[in-house]
């Protein structure tokens, strides 16, 4: 039995005539999204022009490293993109988060707030520089502590707690707290911070 329409035609007939459509306009879009392609494509250079690139040579974790960025490149995006350690966090970019901390010279940095034209000659500490194997007195007192939730602002947390008793090796709740709070856990596992630093604190040798 063949259904019609009140046009006269029928149903599948429609159907099929607005298919056909359908089909000839997605062609004419992939058409035309090949075409922009191609005019991006020769234009790339004036789009997007290519920065002038810059050799620079610093250290990270106690090895040397030279890397060719872009001056203004971030040392959060130099860790992460070029030397591959994504222990280091991307939180906020703007340096209030301290998600992408690690540490120069002992001290707690922003790494987020460090541009490439700053690094030369400069040497810092990732998580990964911690320890070889995980053995760091912050790291093994996280854990036992089982202070992570979700986890992701943990590594510059453990870095911030290795700065604050490089400083304060014996720290009170209050040096704890006043340090700590600088940096953001949505997960709000603050309290047991404060324990895993007391932990680590006895486990460091003490000068």
């Amino acid at each position: 039995m063949e259904v019609r329409s009140r046009s006269g035609g029928t149903a599948f007939g429609i159907q099929g005539k607005m298919a056909k459509r359908r089909s000839s306009a997605a062609l004419q879009n992939l058409r035309g999204a090949a075409e922009l392609n191609v005019i991006f494509e020769q234009n790339r250079q004036h789009i997007y022009p290519t920065l002038p690139l810059t050799k620079i040579n610093f250290t990270i974790n106690g090895a040397k490293q030279v890397v060719e960025v872009d001056d203004d490149m971030p040392l959060l995006w130099i860790l992460r993109d070029t030397l591959g350690l994504t222990g280091t966090k991307y939180g906020c970019g703007v340096g209030v988060c301290g998600a992408c901390t690690v540490l120069e010279n002992g001290d707690a940095v922003r790494s987020c707030q460090v541009p490439a034209a700053t690094l030369a000659g400069r040497s810092f500490t990732t998580i990964e520089g911690l320890s070889p194997d995980g053995n760091h007195p912050c790291q093994k007192a996280w854990l036992e502590e089982e202070v992570a939730q979700c986890g992701f602002c943990q590594p510059g947390m453990i870095m911030t707690a290795c700065a604050l008793l490089k400083k304060h090796p014996q720290p009170s709740d209050g040096e704890i707290d006043e340090v700590m709070s600088d940096s953001v856990c949505r997960c709000g596992t603050y309290p047991r911070m404060r324990k895993a630093i007391h932990r680590a604190s006895v486990a460091l040798p003490q000068k």
